[in-house]
């Protein structure tokens, strides 16, 4: 199973909040005040999500979702969720989210059809407080402390998102290069994969000739040989001619169809060449 159906078929549904998710947020955050948690945060939980008075199920839910992941050593399930709540308080931290942000977030990170409705309510309530995303980046860096190229790929991905909004050459807003920068500590990423990511050229990029491979597929650089393919097959069967033939599609749909297959057979042959499989 690929990354994006790991993670949605866990970590995502508890984050979508609730009042078992609320439930499951207050238990975790008297955990976290025992210490009894992995890298507690600091204080309270109700420090941590503050919500005068009221109380903040939704975003208890979505930092116990993450939580419950780096636990479990499920960093699948902390990557795709922490890649949707990064995303959605980067564009939320200057101001109101803008079209061009949300198209630039489907731009880097294909997620499968099934799951869309899913990723949406993920973003929306991610959105809705922008003081917490350092919690789910010191996660991502503990969890990816040894392998920090998915870590440097994520920081591409917000730069690009960053900028999606701005006329060229223009400067990002400060409140947005603070969190790129907060977000580059909390990796321990280097000065080095600063300005790569700066540029849009991520460390994993460099060795590929076709450095979206991965993304085309919706998986990270670290899923497992089994499932590369498997998401693959998934993608073959979806977009399998005998499929096609039965919707109604115009004649520029099919072609969209057809290069989709294209692109998603290009992308598992570069992956094959680079592990060679």
């Amino acid at each position: 199973m690929a990354m994006w159906g790991k993670m949605f078929g866990g970590a995502a549904g508890f984050a979508t909040g609730g009042p078992f998710g609320a439930l499951m947020g207050m238990a975790l955050g008297h955990l976290a005040d025992k210490k009894k948690l992995l890298n507690a945060p600091t204080g309270t939980w109700a420090k941590n999500f503050k919500a005068k008075g009221t109380p903040d199920p939704d975003n208890a839910a979505m930092y116990a979702a993450a939580k419950l992941a780096s636990i479990f050593g499920k960093s699948d399930q902390l990557f795709g969720l922490s890649v949707i709540t990064l995303s959605a308080k980067l564009a939320k931290i200057d101001g109101p989210v803008s079209k061009k942000e949300i198209q630039a977030f489907k731009t880097c990170y294909r997620f499968p059809e099934e799951n869309l409705s899913e990723v949406g309510r993920v973003f929306d309530r991610a959105r809705n407080r922008t003081d917490d995303y350092l919690m789910y980046a010191q996660e991502l860096g503990n969890a990816y402390a040894h392998n920090l190229a998915p870590l440097e790929g994520i920081l591409s991905s917000l730069f690009y998102i960053a900028r999606s909004d701005l006329p060229p050459g223009s400067p990002l807003h400060p409140r947005e290069l603070e969190y790129l920068q907060n977000v580059h500590k909390a990796f321990g990423l280097s000065q080095a994969a600063w300005e790569r990511a700066e540029r849009g050229q991520s460390r994993s990029n460099v060795s590929s000739n076709t450095p979206d491979s991965y993304r085309i597929l919706g998986i990270t650089r670290s899923a497992s040989n089994e499932d590369v393919r498997a998401r693959w097959r998934v993608l073959i069967r979806q977009y399998h001619p005998d499929i096609l033939a039965q919707r109604p599609m115009t004649d520029l749909q099919r072609a969209q169809a057809q290069e989709r297959v294209a692109q998603i057979n290009a992308a598992w042959d570069q992956i094959k060449r680079d592990r060679g499989l």
